[in-house]
C-alpha cells in the first residue's frame, strides 16, 4: 500500500469501529496529513485552509471551490484524490455534495460543527505515528531548516535589531520553500527577563536566542540556537550547561509508550537536580510534536503516551539559556531532525548537543 492508501484505510477502520458515516478533515495540519504532504494554506495564521478532506465508507475528495480547485489538483493534491469545487458564492453546495455520499451513521471532524462529533482517538494516535513516507520529509525539513539556521546566525551582526534577525530568519525559510509559522527573537537585555521573547526593535547587542517553528508538507520542525557576539560568562556557560543536562532527562525518558507526564517528572526532578528548583513553572516544556509545533503540551500527571515513530520537541529554560530540537522516538533510540554538521555541538549524557556559537 502507497502512502494514501495506507491513511485511508486507516480512517476507515477508525469509522467502522465507531459507527461514523464520513469524516471531515478541515484544518491545515490534518489537511496535510491526509494529502500526504499538501498545503490547504493561504493565510499563514489560518487554523482551517481553503479546502478539506471529505472520507467516506467508499469515497475519498478534497473538497474547495473553484478559485483553488486548479491549483490544488496540479500541485498539492496526490493521484488518486479527486477535487471537487463549487462556486465561490455558494458554499451551500459543499453540505449538499457531503449530504448525498455519506454513509450511515454520524460525521466526525478534527474541527466539528453542529452535528458532528470529534475525531476518534485511535486516529489521533495514528497521526503521531509516523509513516516511513513521512519522516523522509520530515528528515529533509529538519536539515534545511537547521541548515537556515546556521545561515542566519553566521551573518547576524550584534548592530542588528530583533526584527531584522527574525526577518532574516524568515527569508532563510521562505528560501528553502519553508513556512516561518515562528521566529521568536530574544536579544541580549531581555533574554534573561523573558522565556517567550518576541522580536523587538532592541538591537541584538553582545548575544542573541532565534528560535524557529518552521513548517512544510504540514510538518513542524522546532529548534532554537545562540550567537555570542563575545565569550559566555561563567554564570552563563553554567546556564547553558544546566539546561542541557535537564533536557537530557527528558530525552532519555522519551521512548514509545512513556507517557507525557513521565518525561514531565523528569524534568520536574533534572531541574532540582540541576540547583534550579521549580523551574519548570516558568515556561512550558514541549511536547511531542509533528503536524502541529506542539500536538500536546506535556503536563503533570498526563497519560497521553508517545506513539511509535512519535516527534519530541522539548524546550527546557533557564534565565537566559534554552535547548531545543526536534527528535523521533523509536525503538533504536532517538533521531534528531534538526541537524546542520557546521553547527558546533556538546555531548550530554552521550549525545551531540547544539552548544553556542561564539563568533
Amino acid at each position: 500500500m502507497n502512502e494514501l492508501s495506507t491513511k485511508l484505510a486507516l480512517v476507515r477502520a477508525n469509522m467502522q469501529e465507531h459507527g461514523l458515516g464520513a469524516v471531515r478533515l478541515r484544518g491545515v495540519d490534518w489537511f496535510a496529513w491526509a494529502t500526504c504532504g499538501g498545503s490547504s494554506v493561504v493565510i499563514l495564521t489560518a487554523e482551517a485552509g481553503v479546502a478539506e478532506v471529505l472520507i467516506t465508507p467508499d469515497g475519498a475528495w478534497v473538497l474547495t471551490d473553484v478559485i483553488e480547485e486548479a491549483r490544488l489538483e496540479q500541485e498539492e493534491v496526490p493521484a488518486g484524490l479527486p477535487v471537487w469545487a463549487h462556486p465561490w458564492t455558494d458554499k451551500a453546495r459543499r453540505e449538499a455534495f457531503v449530504s448525498e455520499r455519506r454513509g450511515a451513521g454520524s460525521i466526525a471532524s478534527d474541527r466539528p460543527t453542529a452535528g458532528e462529533v470529534p475525531l476518534p482517538a485511535g486516529l489521533l494516535r495514528a497521526r503521531w505515528s509516523l509513516l516511513p513516507e513521512e519522516l523522509e520529509r520530515y528528515r529533509a525539513l529538519g536539515r534545511e531548516s537547521a541548515a537556515a539556521m546556521t545561515d542566519v546566525l553566521l551573518a547576524a551582526r550584534p548592530e542588528w535589531t530583533g526584527f531584522e534577525l527574525a526577518g532574516a530568519g524568515a527569508e532563510a525559510l521562505w528560501a528553502r520553500g519553508i513556512h516561518p509559522t515562528l521566529t521568536l527573537v530574544g536579544e541580549e537585555r531581555r533574554l534573561p527577563l523573558h522565556r517567550h521573547a518576541t522580536a523587538s526593535k532592541e538591537r541584538l547587542g553582545g548575544r542573541a536566542m532565534l528560535v524557529f517553528c518552521a513548517r512544510r508538507h504540514g510538518l513542524f520542525a522546532n529548534l532554537t540556537r545562540f550567537v555570542y557576539f563575545r565569550p559566555p560568562s561563567a554564570e552563563e556557560r553554567r546556564l547553558i550547561t544546566d539546561v542541557a543536562r535537564i533536557e537530557a532527562a527528558a530525552l532519555q525518558a522519551s521512548r514509545p509508550g512513556a507517557t507525557l507526564g513521565q518525561v514531565y517528572d523528569a524534568l520536574v526532578q533534572a531541574y532540582a537536580a540541576a540547583g534550579h528548583p521549580g523551574g519548570e513553572a516558568f515556561h512550558h516544556q514541549g511536547g511531542s510534536c509533528g503536524y502541529l509545533s506542539r500536538d500536546v503540551v506535556a503536563l503533570p500527571g498526563m497519560t497521553v503516551a508517545l506513539e511509535l515513530y512519535n516527534a519530541v520537541a522539548w524546550n527546557p529554560s533557564l534565565p537566559g539559556a534554552k535547548i531545543e530540537d526536534t527528535i523521533v522516538v523509536s525503538p533504536d533510540g532517538l533521531e534528531n531532525l534538526t541537524v546542520d554538521p557546521r553547527w558546533p555541538t556538546v555531548q550530554v549524557e552521550g549525545l551531540p548537543r547544539p552548544d553556542v556559537l561564539v563568533r
